[in-house]
């Protein structure tokens, strides 16, 4: 960064005061709550994040130095929860990403299966199933395992794990068989998630950086 964009250190000084009193603000909505998903303390969390990534900022920009604290932001935390107080109903959402690192044991792996299929038929159909088209192979894989096997299996259809999440959602009662299949992932609200469940290497790497400084 060039000197003239440089926060000044009037600036740097102002953040500062920002996070005292987004720090006196968040106390005092933290006493004055009014039960576990009082919005008053979820803006005054926010506030005070937001008001921290400032002065961090321009802490490093003008000084190239940084908090000893790190305070998640707005986007790391869930809203406050609005769903039913006895749920009756729950979705489950999943996501699971995966790179295709050995395409040729992927195609080997699913034209095993549809060996298997077609000799179950009596029929030659199975080779001429899957062939080189990878988009084939992941139909026939994903049409024979569920989704936790292939999780639990990965490396022998020739996937790398990527991030993956699983969401509990709290509903008053089912939808109606086929209401959302058109758009199965449209109605997903933050506010009636009533746990989630997230895999990253990044948590593994701040757990390694974390290991470095304790060394």
């Amino acid at each position: 960064m060039s000197d003239a964009a440089q926060p000044t250190a009037a600036e740097v000084r102002a953040a500062a005061e920002a996070v005292k009193a987004a720090l006196d603000r968040h106390l005092q909505a933290v006493e004055r709550r009014e039960g576990d998903d009082d919005p008053a303390v979820h803006e005054a969390f926010n506030a005070l994040a937001a008001a921290a990534e400032a002065y961090d900022e321009r802490l490093y920009d003008r000084y190239d130095e940084v908090t000893p604290f790190e305070i998640p932001g707005a986007e790391d935390s869930l809203p406050p929860y609005a769903g039913p107080e006895e749920p009756h109903a729950l979705s489950v959402l999943i996501r699971r990403d995966y790179a295709v690192v050995e395409p040729q044991r992927l195609l080997a792996q699913a034209q095993r299966i549809a060996d298997l299929e077609a000799d179950d038929e009596d029929g030659p159909e199975g080779a001429a199933l899957v062939g080189g088209s990878t988009h084939a192979a992941i139909g026939v894989l994903f049409g024979e395992y569920e989704p936790d096997e292939i999780a639990s299996r990965h490396k022998e259809f020739g996937l790398e794990e990527g991030d993956s999440t699983l969401w509990v959602s709290a509903a008053e009662e089912l939808p109606e068989p086929g209401e959302w299949l058109d758009a199965p992932f449209e109605q997903a609200d933050p506010e009636r998630i009533v746990c989630r469940f997230d895999v990253s290497a990044v948590f593994d790497d701040e757990t390694a950086d974390e290991d470095d400084v304790r060394g």
